[in-house]
């Protein structure tokens, strides 16, 4: 994978980033493959407190490989995908979603914060990319686009059901139908977009190392609630502030927590992995 990714793990922050800097980062199938792979791998890993996900070189991710546009065009019976049966889209591949829609779902899966750091450009699959963080820290001129109606598309890797708790419908609707390109500035007006900022990835990593010194049970108990809260009933969601809550309360890192605290002094967490 390390054509298309490589990460860095220190002091429990994951440094991931996407290094097809030739494409701008493009989405070929060793780019989904190694999305894939890379966020499987972090569901599991030991000891993760957060991760940053950024691009190197000219851009986040350019979206979909221009080489398939291309083949879309000279074979229509398959969108000139060239897929498998497995990488077919109707194909649930990893519980509801298929290939490429895990290929940004899956940071979701991730049990601690993702933080998407975006400069250049993020259009298409790339912005859907950035959609499946849990916060999206971009520079003031990044150009960002629901660019699939360029190409007689629709979004189709997460993009309709990540933005719907971001932007208001008609926005939405305006951006998917016109395929426009905004800036980091406007995406942050419309919801789309946590904190517009100089140097992205430096403060998502600075972020990431905050976090990671806050206590690793309640930061993995706080990202299941939120999520939990994206689609669950009002009483599901008090439900689980109570249950979340019942088992840290008393437990070895939140007692450690107050105790730190209370000494003014760093706290020294147990791993909830080991």
């Amino acid at each position: 994978m390390d054509d298309r990714i490589r990460v860095t793990i220190e002091a429990g922050v994951a440094d991931v980033r996407l290094v097809r800097t030739d494409k701008m980062n493009a989405l070929d199938p060793a780019m989904f493959d190694a999305l894939r792979a890379t966020g499987q791998r972090l569901v599991r890993e030991p000891g993760l407190r957060a991760v940053v996900l950024s691009g190197e070189g000219r851009a986040f991710c350019a979206g979909l490989d221009f080489g398939r546009f291309e083949k879309m065009a000279s074979s229509p019976g398959d969108g000139g995908m060239g897929l498998s049966h497995e990488m077919r889209l109707g194909t649930r591949t990893h519980g509801i979603s298929n290939d490429a829609q895990y290929a940004v779902m899956v940071w979701r899966d991730v049990p601690v914060p993702v933080i998407a750091a975006v400069h250049g450009v993020a259009f298409g699959g790339g912005f859907q990319l950035a959609l499946g963080a849990d916060l999206r820290f971009v520079t003031p001129d990044c150009r960002m686009s629901v660019m699939e109606i360029k190409w007689g598309l629709v979004p189709d890797m997460g993009g309709a059901l990540l933005m719907r708790d971001l932007a208001r419908a008609d926005v939405i609707r305006e951006l998917t139908w016109s395929g426009r390109v905004f800036e980091g500035v406007e995406a942050q007006a419309l919801g789309l977009a946590t904190r517009v900022c100089a140097d992205p990835r430096a403060e998502a990593l600075a972020l990431a190392r905050e976090i990671a010194g806050k206590s690793p049970d309640a930061i993995r108990a706080g990202k299941r609630l939120l999520r939990l809260a994206e689609s669950a009933s009002p009483a599901e969601v008090l439900q689980a502030e109570s249950d979340e809550q019942i088992l840290l309360l008393g437990s070895a890192n939140q007692v450690e927590s107050v105790a730190a605290n209370l000494q003014k002094r760093a706290p020294a967490f147990v791993d909830p992995n080991g």
